[in-house]
């Protein structure tokens, strides 16, 4: 029996070995575990620019309504539709044969106006000496110089309805107000046009140079001002199609709107754009890259990388003995998915983008350079 119970408390005494060395070992092994794996971000300083994609649509530099200044029958159209038309030149021709036989008829009777004024001077003169001599009354002489003045009067007359008659007659041949690209048509020959007819015959509209008109909220149109008066960065806008795509072309701002909405509280923001493909049409819809501050020298971190508590931004940065410590941190704007840190962090420091979640203060990490994943989401701001 004796010899039975030997052999069992050997096991138990070399299990119950075991089990203090392993208690033991535990603490050793926590002592010395791994350091933890993170992709970091050493910050450093760039040049950024934030600004704002706001929709705006395409308005020409000039427009002009093609209208009639006479009435007639429309003759003939002389342009191609939908051509680059030169300012003067000749779009529609209306019948011109009325206002030449009125041309005709004004000088006839310029004519007859200068006849009667040329006896009226010589009726005039030869008087003179005669009412010097007292051969004749006084009255007499002064009937013919009233005549002289009259007849002179009728003249200037003649004259001013012949040159009316003139414009009128020049005013047949419709003539371009400005240079640019005309649209259809929108009277066809023999029709009836006069100058109150309420439809135009044409439109041009000049879009070498082009208006996107934009709505901006004007609680910041004077940050605007602002930057457009310094000296650096030139105050640019780039323009955009509907799908968010750059067009490579780019305007300047003009500050012409002076009237809020009351009811938005925006304010209309001109860009004039140089449009010499005629790319841009008008009425076309497009997006404004509006430009909103400038910051030589910034430092951004990825937005993945901030973690909030209460209210309170903050990362991980690690240190030269390669622990990490969260550092509160203030926020500036969100630039293609980073946030400009407006104070909290330096230049050079390593912040921890991958691995937050099994972070805690002073832990020991192993890192390495963390690599942002390609991304061709347009944002509204832009980094340079």
């Amino acid at each position: 029996m004796g010899s039975k119970q030997r052999p069992l408390d050997i096991v138990f005494a070399g299990l119950a070995v075991l089990a203090l060395a392993g208690c033991d070992a535990a603490p050793e092994q926590s002592e010395t575990a791994a350091p933890l794996q993170v992709s970091v971000l050493t910050l450093q300083a760039h040049e950024l620019a934030v600004s704002e994609d706001l929709p705006g649509r395409v308005a020409a530099v000039r427009s002009a309504e093609i209208r009639a200044q006479i009435g007639g029958i429309v003759q003939r159209r002389l342009f191609e539709q939908g051509a680059e038309i030169e300012a003067g030149a000749v779009l529609f021709q209306i019948n011109p044969a009325p206002f030449k036989a009125e041309v005709d008829s004004a000088a006839a009777a310029l004519q007859r106006a200068e006849a009667t004024l040329a006896r009226a001077h010589v009726q005039t003169e030869r008087l003179k000496p005669l009412v010097q001599a007292e051969a004749v009354s006084r009255q007499a002489y002064d009937d013919a110089v009233a005549l002289r003045e009259q007849a002179a009067a009728d003249v200037a007359q003649a004259k001013a309805t012949l040159a009316r008659r003139k414009l009128d007659l020049q005013f047949a041949s419709v003539e371009a107000p400005i240079a640019g690209r005309i649209d259809q048509a929108l009277v066809s020959e023999g029709a009836l046009v006069s100058s109150t007819d309420a439809t135009p015959m044409a439109r041009i509209q000049q879009i070498d140079q082009v208006y996107v008109d934009v709505r901006q909220s004007a609680s910041i149109l004077d940050a605007l001002r602002q930057q457009a008066g310094s000296a650096t960065p030139e105050l640019s806008v780039e323009i955009l199609g509907s799908d968010g795509k750059a067009l490579g072309m780019r305007g300047r701002i003009l500050f012409s709107g002076i009237e809020v909405d009351a009811g938005t509280g925006d304010v209309l923001l001109r860009v004039l754009v140089d449009n010499p493909q005629r790319h841009l049409l008008p009425g076309l819809y497009v997006q404004a890259r509006i430009p909103r501050a400038h910051y030589p020298a910034a430092l951004s971190v990825p937005q993945q990388a901030v973690t909030r508590s209460a209210g309170q931004a903050s990362v991980w940065v690690v240190d030269a003995q390669g622990r990490v410590r969260p550092v509160p941190i203030e926020l500036g704007e969100l630039v293609e998915r980073h946030y400009r840190v407006v104070s909290g962090l330096s230049a050079g420091q390593q912040v921890v983008v991958e691995g937050i979640e099994r972070l805690s203060p002073d832990a020991q990490v192993a890192t390495r350079p963390w690599q942002p994943a390609a991304n061709g989401e347009r944002l509204s701001a832009v980094a340079l």
